[in-house]
C-alpha cells in the first residue's frame, strides 16, 4: 500500500517556480524499491558546522528524505571515534586524511585524488564519499544524490578528478540599479542577488542558494561584482558587506573573487595615479588586498579588466598588461590568491574601417599580449573570450590560447545569452562549447586542443580552466528561464570534464528537472539540441556573427549596426560582395596568428570551413559554398529553415502537458517564451533577408523573400486615430513602414475588409512592436466579434533589454488560433497607445491552419 502511494505522489506535479533547479530531490518512481538500498546513518567525519563537509551530511539527510522518502540522521564524529563510522548501512563522508586517520589501512586501497577530486563506493547499503579536500567531498555528495535523483540506487565505485583547477563563474552585477545596464550588467533573471542601493544586501539568502546550486556542479569561485567595476566596491562599509557574502558561500565550498577598477588608487584614494610600478600605487593596493582577507582569509583572489573600452590600466601609463597584472598577483601571492586577468583589450576609439583596410578588433587579444607570455607571475592566468570579438554565434576560437604556453589560460563562456536570445530564445549553448573545447590548434604540429590547453595538459602549468559569465538574478527561475538553467547545468559539467556529451548532460539536467519521464527527455532534448543550429540559421549565417543591434541592446536584428562605427564588428557588406578579408595575403592578417596549419587552412576560401567563410574572407554573394549554393541563397535558405524550426517548439512544447514533472506554473512559463521565441524568429528571418535582399538586389530563387501572400499591411488598411510611420532600420517592418496612433492619448484604428478569403477557420497573427515606453492596449474584431485582447507589457514578462524604439528588438507577433472568417467581413485592430507607446501595427496575417508566413 505504501509503493502505491508513492507512485501516486509521483504522478502529481506540483506547481514549482524554479528557485530549486535541478536540485528539487523530488520523489521518483523507484522510491520503494530504493529505500532499502540505502544506509541507516549518515556519518560525516570531523565535521564542523558550516563546513562543506558538514553541508554533505545535511544533503544527504535532506536528499535521502525527499528522493525516495526515508529520514536519515546525521552522526557527525571526530576521527578519534575509529572504528564507528565502519559499520554497515551507512553513508560515511569527508576527506581521505579523516577516513585514514581511523582507518589507516585503507590508504592503500584508496585512489590519487587532486585538489578538490572525490571517491565514491556503493555496496550494499553503505556509502563511501570521500574528498582530496572537504570540497571535494561535497561534491561526491552531491554526484550520488544526482545519481539517485535519477532512480539509479545500484552499486558502484567510483574516482571523480576535475579537468581544470579553475572552475569559476562571474557575475556583472553592479552596486547601483539603474544606468545604461541596470543592476545585473548583460543580466536577464532580474536584480542583482549581492547588491542593491550602493551596498551589499542585508538577506543574502540567495547568494547561498546560489553557491548551493554551483557546488552541485563542481564550481569553485564566484567573482560577484560586474567587470567594469566600480571603487567604491573596497570601502569598509562594502568589505564588510562582501565578508557576509562570503560567509554565505563557504559552507558549500564556494570561494569569493572580486572584479577591480584599475584607476581605484586614484579615483577612491585620492593618489595622483594609478601607474602600477608606482610605490604609492603598489602599497595601496597591497592595503586594500590584506584588509580583504582580513575579512575573507579564503579569498579566491581576483578579475580584472584593464585598458578595454575606456577601461583604465597599465597602458595608460605606456606600461604592459604584465606589469598590470604582477601587480595585483604579488599582493595575493602572501595569501595564496590568485589573479584572471582578462585579454579583452582593445581600443574602439582608434578602428576606422575606412581608413584602414588592415584594421580588425580580433587581431588585438594577439598584438597587445604579443612578447608577454614568459613574464606574467605564476598566480597569474589569462582570461580569454572563447572567439576574438565577443560572444558571437559562431567565431573561430581566439588564436590566443595557441600563444601562451607558458602562462596559464582560463577560457571565458558565456551562460547569459547576451547575442544569443537573452534567455528569451531556447538556445542550449552545450553543443557550441564542446566544438570550441574539441577545437585542435596544432601547435607544432601537435594535437593541442582547447580543453588540453586550458587544463595545462598541452603546456605544463599549474593554473587554468574556465570562466563562465552567468548574470543570474532575483527572479526564481535564476536566468529569466526555466529552460536556459540547461546552460548553467551543462557550464559546469564540462569545466569538470571537457570530455561529457552535451547531450548526455543535457538529459541529466532534464532528469533532475523535470522527471525521467521517456516523452518529457525526448521532447526537451529534440528542441535543445536543435536550438543553436536553429538560432544561427535566423540569426548570421557563414560566420558573418549573429548580426544583433551591437549600438543598443545587443538582442533585435540590425545588421545594418556592425558597420560604419568604432567598435569593430564589421561585416564590410556592399551591394556586389560581404565579409572580413582576415587573410595574411590581402586582408587583416588575423588568420596568420594561427599556428601554420591552422593559418593555412583558413588563409584560402577554399579550405575554409564554410560556416567560418565571412569571418576571414570577402566574397561576392554570388560564390558558391561547397554545398553548391551561393552566399546570398544560403542566407534565404538558412534563415527560412531556422525560423521554421523555432515554429515547431511551441507545439512539441505542448505535447508534454500534464506528463510528469511538467506542472502547470513551469509549463505556462515555458510555453509563453517558446510562443514569443517562434514570432520573434520570423522578425529575424524578415529583417535579415530583406536588409540583404535590399543591399545585394538578388532574388531568392524560391520568390519568398519579400512576397507575403497571407499579409495585410497596416499602413495598407482603413486609417482612424492611426498614422503611417517609417520604421528605423527599414527592415524591422514588413513593408518598411508601421502605424501609430497620431497622438500618445488618443485611440487609433486600423480596418480592412477581407473580401479576398474564403469562409473558414485561421489562424490570425498580428505583427507589432512593444516598446519599453509604456503598456498600450491593442484589440482585435472581425465583424463585431472581439477575437482577443492584449497589452505591450513585455518588458515586464521577458528579461530581455527593453527598447524605446519601433525596432527590431520590439517586434513581436501574436497568434490567435483557430478564428472563424466569413468572407466579406471586417477585421479590425484598435490600439489605445499608454505613455509614450502609440500602439504600433507592423501588419496581420489570415493565415490557413498550420500555415506559417
Amino acid at each position: 500500500m505504501r509503493s502505491l502511494l508513492l507512485l501516486a505522489a509521483v504522478g502529481l506535479a506540483a506547481a514549482e517556480d524554479g528557485l530549486n533547479a535541478w536540485l528539487r530531490y523530488a520523489r521518483i518512481d523507484r522510491a520503494g524499491h530504493c529505500q532499502g538500498k540505502l544506509p541507516s546513518t549518515i556519518v560525516t567525519l570531523n565535521a564542523t558546522e558550516g563546513s562543506p563537509v558538514y553541508t554533505a551530511g545535511q544533503e544527504l539527510s535532506k536528499g535521502f528524505n525527499g528522493i525516495v522518502g526515508k529520514k536519515v540522521d546525521v552522526d557527525s564524529i571526530t576521527t578519534s571515534s575509529r572504528g564507528h563510522h565502519s559499520r554497515d548501512t551507512n553513508a560515511t563522508v569527508g576527506t581521505i586524511a579523516a577516513y585514514v586517520d581511523s582507518n589507516p589501512g585503507a590508504a592503500a586501497r584508496l585512489p590519487e585524488l587532486i585538489d578538490d577530486g572525490f571517491y565514491l563506493s556503493v555496496s550494499h547499503g553503505s556509502i563511501l564519499i570521500l574528498g582530496q579536500n572537504e570540497r571535494g567531498a561535497l561534491y561526491g555528495a552531491f554526484h550520488y544524490l544526482s545519481r539517485l535523483a535519477q532512480g539509479d540506487c545500484s552499486d558502484f565505485t567510483l574516482t571523480s578528478n576535475p579537468g581544470a583547477p579553475i572552475r569559476w563563474v562571474n557575475q556583472w552585477d553592479n552596486m547601483q540599479d539603474g544606468g545604461t545596464h541596470g543592476s545585473v550588467e548583460r543580466g536577464y533573471g532580474g536584480k542583482s542577488i549581492f547588491f542593491w542601493d550602493g551596498k551589499v544586501r542585508d538577506d543574502l539568502t540567495r547568494a547561498g542558494q546560489y553557491a548551493r546550486l554551483l557546488a552541485s556542479i563542481g564550481i569553485n569561485a564566484v567573482v560577484v561584482n560586474n567587470v567594469n567595476a566600480d571603487p567604491k566596491t573596497l570601502t569598509p562599509a562594502n568589505m564588510d558587506g562582501l565578508a557576509r557574502i562570503a560567509n554565505a558561500f563557504r559552507p558549500y565550498g564556494v570561494q569569493l573573487g572580486l572584479s577591480l577598477n584599475f584607476a581605484s588608487p586614484q579615483t577612491l584614494g585620492g593618489l595622483s595615479t594609478f601607474d602600477p610600478l608606482d610605490q604609492s600605487v603598489i602599497t595601496w593596493w597591497q592595503g586594500i588586498t590584506d584588509a580583504l582577507y582580513q575579512r575573507i582569509p579564503d579569498m579566491v583572489g581576483y578579475l580584472v579588466k584593464a585598458n578595454s573600452e575606456g577601461q583604465p590600466g597599465p597602458m595608460t601609463y605606456n606600461r604592459t598588461l604584465a606589469d598590470g597584472a604582477n601587480m595585483f598577483a604579488r599582493t595575493l601571492k602572501p595569501h595564496g590568491g590568485i589573479i584572471l586577468f582578462r585579454a579583452f583589450v582593445y581600443d574602439h576609439r582608434t578602428l576606422n574601417q575606412t581608413l584602414d583596410w588592415k584594421a580588425d578588433r580580433a587581431n588585438a587579444a594577439v598584438h597587445y599580449f604579443d612578447g608577454l607570455d614568459d613574464k606574467f607571475d605564476d598566480n597569474v592566468a589569462i582570461q580569454v573570450k572563447y572567439g576574438p570579438i565577443d560572444f558571437q554565434v559562431r567565431e573561430p576560437v581566439s588564436p590566443l590560447f595557441s600563444h601562451l604556453r607558458k602562462t596559464g589560460s582560463a577560457i571565458e563562456l558565456q551562460i547569459s545569452q547576451e547575442y544569443l536570445g537573452q534567455q528569451a530564445h531556447l538556445v542550449y549553448l552545450a553543443p557550441m562549447w564542446k566544438e570550441i573545447l574539441d577545437f585542435d590548434f596544432r601547435v607544432d604540429g601537435k594535437p593541442s586542443t582547447t580543453a588540453d590547453i586550458i587544463s595545462g595538459r598541452r603546456f605544463p602549468r599549474k593554473l587554468g580552466g574556465f570562466a563562465g559569465v552567468v548574470n543570474v538574478g532575483t527572479n526564481t527561475t535564476w536566468l529569466g528561464s526555466h529552460l536556459a538553467m540547461s546552460n548553467l547545468y551543462a557550464y559546469g559539467k564540462l569545466a569538470w570534464d571537457a570530455k561529457a556529451s552535451p547531450e548526455g548532460v543535457l538529459k541529466e539536467w532534464i532528469r533532475l528537472t523535470f522527471s525521467d519521464d521517456h516523452k518529457v527527455i525526448d521532447v526537451i532534448t529534440k528542441m535543445s539540441m536543435a536550438s543553436w543550429p536553429a538560432y544561427e540559421n535566423y540569426s548570421g549565417n557563414l560566420g558573418i556573427q549573429t548580426l544583433t543591434d551591437i549600438l543598443l541592446g545587443h538582442y533585435g536584428p540590425n545588421p545594418a549596426s556592425q558597420d560604419g562605427n568604432p567598435w569593430g564588428q564589421w561585416t564590410r557588406a556592399d551591394a556586389d560582395s560581404i565579409g572580413m578579408d582576415r587573410t595574411v595575403w590581402n586582408g587583416t592578417g588575423f588568420a596568420g596568428q594561427y599556428p601554420p596549419e591552422i593559418a593555412a587552412k583558413y588563409e584560402k576560401p577554399e579550405t575554409t570551413p564554410d560556416n567560418l567563410l565571412l569571418w576571414f574572407h570577402h566574397v561576392p554573394y554570388t560564390h558558391k559554398l561547397k554545398s553548391g549554393k551561393t552566399v546570398i541563397q544560403h542566407f534565404y535558405d538558412a534563415h527560412y529553415e531556422g525560423s521554421a524550426t523555432a515554429q515547431t517548439f511551441p507545439q512539441l512544447w505542448r505535447k508534454l502537458e500534464g506528463r510528469p514533472g511538467i506542472d502547470k506554473e513551469r509549463f505556462e512559463h515555458v510555453l509563453y517564451r517558446l510562443v514569443y521565441q517562434a514570432g520573434h524568429s520570423l522578425v529575424w528571418r524578415d529583417s535579415i533577408n530583406m536588409f540583404y535582399f535590399n543591399k545585394s538586389s538578388i532574388a531568392d530563387v524560391h520568390g519568398r523573400v519579400g512576397n507575403h501572400p497571407y499579409r495585410i499591411e497596416a499602413e495598407a488598411m482603413t486609417l482612424q486615430g492611426y498614422k503611417p510611420y517609417q520604421v528605423s532600420p527599414f527592415e524591422a517592418a514588413s513593408g518598411f513602414r508601421c502605424i501609430v496612433t497620431e497622438t500618445n492619448s488618443t485611440q487609433g484604428t486600423a480596418s480592412t475588409v477581407l473580401d479576398k478569403v474564403k469562409t473558414g477557420k485561421y489562424d490570425v497573427a498580428v505583427n507589432y512592436y512593444d516598446m519599453a515606453l509604456g503598456n498600450a492596449t491593442w484589440e482585435l474584431y472581425i465583424g463585431n466579434d472581439r477575437v482577443g485582447k492584449w497589452k505591450g507589457d513585455l518588458e515586464y514578462n521577458l528579461g530581455r533589454a527593453p527598447s524605446p524604439y519601433i525596432d527590431g528588438q520590439t517586434a513581436t507577433r501574436i497568434t490567435f488560433p483557430g478564428v472563424k472568417i466569413k468572407k466579406g467581413s471586417t477585421l479590425k485592430i484598435v490600439g489605445t497607445p499608454d505613455g509614450l507607446e502609440p500602439a504600433p501595427v507592423d501588419y496581420i496575417s489570415i493565415l490557413p491552419e498550420g500555415i506559417v508566413d
